[in-house]
């Protein structure tokens, strides 16, 4: 059964959308988000999957993360809601849950089973049914239980606390462990079981991935300073600084001047489309930005529309015409569009703060 914490959330959330309908008049905003959801359904399949490349529990693991980012709600009597209960369904079919792990399946690894244990963290007591709910609590379980496991794998000092690609591997990245620790912030906001340690090692990864020398205070020496890919990297970048931002608000350290100083760096250095993972990026840096709020939030907020609306494609989708991402396909960029776009609504718990 779904916990009673996750319940009072999902009602929260609901009661927000509902008093939200009366508040936004559609804008251009508005307009795109609702083409790119309407374009992410183009591209459901009969077995509930919405993909149209690979790592299908992945990428159908966001395009229900986008769906609920707009208020959609499981079951409702909509082909919207109908299409995310089908959507949910089909990530909880046991043939895509390996002793508790997403991410062997559809080959997307760590990233796809932080992914898909995020989605079910954000919709538990939001399912179509009771039925749904308890599947969910099912599923959540095992997958949380993987995740802390893989975090204490043993590993050199610099690298303890994060994740990599596999469940057992002995290294770690930024990008695969911002997944892992919002899924169990997540799980922690529902009421389920994480332990505090688990996020306080989580922090002391963080903070070896930061790129500027700290004191003995653990006080940065710079008042700005970015994040790398991983630790011991001097070189911040966008997409990389963008998630240390948001993993580290995640792990509730909002105050920190590590996140200060990332929110500075990413003013000195907005984003641009030929940034490598730009998708990828924006998701980070439109909800981190908007917790830091002040001029950072108002700054992410302008440029996040100005440059996603520009790249929305005729038929309302989203596609990077070239790099890393090119390859990953529609549905990718178009769930990381709408998820970035849509932080203004706040009906995902995860984007409240």
């Amino acid at each position: 059964m779904a916990s009673l914490v996750a319940i009072e959330r999902a009602m929260r959330s609901r009661a927000a959308a509902q008093d939200l309908q009366g508040i936004y008049l559609p804008d251009a905003v508005d307009r795109a988000v609702q083409r790119g959801v309407d374009s992410l359904l183009r591209f459901q399949n009969e077995d509930g999957s919405i993909t149209d490349r690979r790592h299908a529990t992945a990428m159908t693991s966001l395009a229900i993360m986008a769906l609920a980012s707009v208020g959609v709600v499981s079951g409702e009597d909509s082909p919207r809601g109908r299409a995310m209960e089908r959507a949910i369904e089909y990530v909880l079919h046991p043939r895509n849950q390996t002793d508790g792990y997403f991410g062997r399946r559809d080959g997307s690894r760590m990233y796809g089973h932080g992914i898909a244990t995020l989605m079910l963290t954000e919709v538990l007591g939001m399912g179509s049914s009771i039925a749904q709910n308890g599947r969910i609590h099912d599923a959540l379980d095992p997958a949380i239980k993987l995740i802390l496991k893989s975090q204490t794998v043993n590993k050199p000092k610099s690298l303890q606390g994060g994740w990599r690609y596999t469940p057992d591997a002995r290294d770690s990245d930024l990008s695969v462990s911002v997944w892992q620790v919002m899924a169990l912030r997540s799980a922690k906001n529902d009421g389920l079981d994480v332990p505090s340690d688990a996020i306080d090692r989580a922090v002391a990864y963080l903070v070896n991935s930061y790129t500027t020398p700290l004191d003995d205070r653990g006080i940065p020496e710079e008042p700005v300073g970015g994040f790398a890919y991983t630790p011991g990297t001097r070189r911040p970048s966008f997409s990389m600084t963008a998630a240390g931002l948001l993993a580290m608000q995640t792990c509730g350290r909002y105050e920190s001047p590590l996140v200060s100083g990332a929110a500075k760096w990413l003013l000195e250095h907005p984003p641009k489309t030929q940034d490598r993972f730009f998708f990828y990026g924006m998701y980070y840096y439109a909800q981190g930005m908007h917790q830091v709020g002040g001029e950072a939030a108002e700054t992410a907020n302008r440029l996040t529309t100005e440059l996603l609306l520009r790249l929305q494609s005729r038929a309302g989708h989203w596609l990077n015409a070239e790099g890393e991402e090119h390859n990953i396909g529609i549905v990718y960029a178009t769930t990381l569009a709408v998820l970035s776009l849509s932080v203004r609504y706040h009906y995902l718990p995860i984007y409240q703060r």
